[in-house]
């Protein structure tokens, strides 16, 4: 008697792309899943460049976006759970955000703004 043993690779993200109003994530099996994204409240409160800065996490096992402290699994959004965040969690987490945002957009009198590139050298003018 023989055996066939079968192996099941779990799929994993490839890439994602998030818009005004859902993500979108290609698999590396070929598919293509999309969720609304009234699903996960804190990408449809993120700016779109807090929903561009996404990484993989796992393998590609999820998505992690660092800027709205959101994590994502495949596994749930194949399945189409949406976010189990709580609305008391989610109300904490928007106060939070509130408030770090207008002291984050009033920037101190005379508080010298620096950025974290590095701009090229240009020819001294005198």
């Amino acid at each position: 008697m023989s055996i066939l043993s079968v192996s099941v690779r779990e799929p994993r993200a490839q890439c994602v792309t998030v818009s005004q109003d859902s993500v979108v994530v290609d698999l590396n099996d070929g598919r293509t899943v999309s969720a609304p994204l009234a699903w996960y409240p804190r990408l449809l409160h993120g700016t779109p460049k807090e929903r561009g800065n996404w990484r993989l996490i796992g393998s590609g096992e999820g998505i992690h976006w660092p800027d709205l402290d959101e994590d994502l699994s495949i596994e749930s959004l194949i399945s189409g759970r949406p976010s189990g965040e709580s609305q008391e969690s989610l109300k904490r987490w928007l106060e939070t955000r509130n408030s770090s945002t207008k002291h984050a957009q009033r920037p101190r009198v005379g508080a010298e703004i620096r950025t974290s590139r590095r701009m090229p050298r240009q020819g001294r003018v005198r």
